[in-house]
């Protein structure tokens, strides 16, 4: 194996979510190189769909996570859990989402992806935008990785997509995917258990 497959192997392995981070800020320069990289992924017809929003921490993304906790509330409520049970789960989204250095948004416009006349394609070019958007996000976190960086990969944003729009006053054909928390980390996060290979993988 040569020194450059060593190198990606033990980072892959080294990745853990990270969601408790030291109060330091990360520099710019830092957060450029890692959407840079971002950005180096492949996407359908090279059209490259994925669009970021970086809030650092104040009154912007304050804004924000209080708009997606009222989302939350009412999805909580019509779930039935307890007001209770509602208010924790709450609580420890608005934490994470908060405390985090910096709050990359993740997402997707279909503005120079193909149109067809018929909507099974239409839908698929759909999920090929989704899927370019995706692999952007992964290497973003590989990027935070090979910088020394935590990050944390969260799909709330997915689930409020119009109050990230209307919040941030971004374009109306952006679509919020999803967000990563970014800082220096202040653990190691936690190992997760991987399915074995064989039981992923067909070979014919």
């Amino acid at each position: 194996m040569t020194d450059a497959a060593t190198a990606f192997y033990g980072l892959i392995h080294a990745r853990r979510s990270i969601r408790r981070f030291r109060p330091e800020r990360v520099p710019e320069a830092v957060a450029c190189r890692v959407l840079a990289a971002a950005c180096r992924a492949p996407s359908a017809h090279n059209r490259q769909p994925w669009r970021f929003v970086v809030l650092g921490q104040g009154g912007c993304r304050e804004a924000l996570v209080a708009g997606m906790e009222a989302r939350w509330r009412q999805d909580l409520t019509a779930d039935g859990l307890p007001a209770e049970e509602i208010e924790r789960t709450v609580a420890r989204g608005r934490q994470r989402l908060l405390q985090a250095p910096l709050l990359v948004l993740v997402l997707m416009t279909m503005a120079d992806m193909d149109r067809y006349p018929d909507a099974r394609r239409q839908a698929a070019e759909r999920t090929m935008a989704v899927q370019s958007v995706a692999m952007a996000g992964a290497l973003l976190l590989l990027a935070a990785q090979a910088e020394g960086l935590g990050a944390c990969w969260v799909c709330a944003p997915l689930f409020a997509p119009e109050v990230v729009r209307e919040v941030l006053d971004l374009p109306a054909d952006w679509e919020a995917q999803g967000a990563v928390l970014l800082g220096y980390p202040a653990d190691g996060g936690r190992e997760r258990p991987r399915r074995p290979l064989e039981e992923v993988s067909l070979w014919r």
